[in-house]
């Protein structure tokens, strides 16, 4: 698909992976618009891209509709929509303190796999709206983050690990459902990445996080997320499927 000109929603944008990928589509020529909780911090990536932030809460189905519709107005529907809204979350499903509290889970659960079919449900109804366009007659992609942690989930990650592999499962399906109507829909599935989340960390533990993987033996960096994106954008064959951003790296149990 042709990025140029062609409108974009792009779900946590604010920082890390999303507002990379927000710089890289702005300089490609797209309409950049970011749905964020912490709209400010949306906003100063918005005025990077000459685009938009909008207030979103992707687990709330009201403020999701809000801000696609504001989005719209101002660029149109989107063709473009890339998920990278999530939270992450470590806790033992029974520790010294008891039981894990059955809202951590809900939580994590509500914000990163319900958040995600939220936009995506929004995104696809508004694309199959759309003239089909070129040679394949495509319509719009839909690109999600799920993470390693679908496949080989660490301990103390039940609820990140469950609401990532449903991002996973969902994407196929997907696919196949929204074929017909020349949308697609991919996953990726990085490793550790240098975000902020790792930025809060001693030297010492991201150099030990680093070794962890294979090649090339450091943390990925937002901008081979974009990268990836891009391409993805760009090549129509890549459908329904999940690729892993992560150095070969395979997580152990801890």
């Amino acid at each position: 698909m042709e990025i140029k000109g062609c409108a974009v929603i792009i779900s946590g944008g604010a920082s890390g992976m999303g507002a990379a990928t927000a710089r890289m589509l702005g300089q490609a020529g797209a309409k950049i618009a970011l749905f964020d909780i912490n709209v400010e911090s949306a906003k100063k990536i918005a005025a990077e891209v000459n685009g938009l932030a909008f207030s979103c809460d992707v687990s709330n189905a009201a403020s999701v509709e809000a801000a696609m519709q504001q989005a719209q107005e101002h660029h149109g529907p989107a063709r473009i929509c890339i998920n990278c809204a999530g939270i992450v979350h470590g806790r033992r499903m029974v520790n010294s303190q008891g039981p894990m509290p059955l809202e951590e889970f809900q939580q994590v659960i509500n914000i990163n796999l319900l958040g995600t079919f939220n936009l995506m449900r929004l995104a696809a109804a508004a694309m199959i709206t759309l003239v089909p366009l070129g040679d394949t007659q495509e319509r719009g992609i839909i690109i999600n983050t799920a993470s390693v942690a679908a496949f080989e989930g660490q301990i103390g990650q039940t609820a990140y690990s469950a609401s990532k592999g449903g991002i996973v499962s969902l994407t196929l399906p997907a696919a196949r459902e929204l074929a017909q109507f020349g949308v697609r829909v991919m996953g990726i599935a990085p490793g550790l990445v240098d975000t902020p989340m790792f930025q809060k960390i001693s030297p010492e533990a991201r150099a030990a996080l680093a070794n962890m993987v294979p090649f090339p033996k450091r943390l990925a960096r937002p901008e081979e997320f974009a990268a990836l994106v891009l391409h993805i954008i760009s090549n129509s064959m890549l459908n329904g499927e999940v690729i892993r951003l992560d150095g070969a790296l395979r997580m152990q149990a801890k």
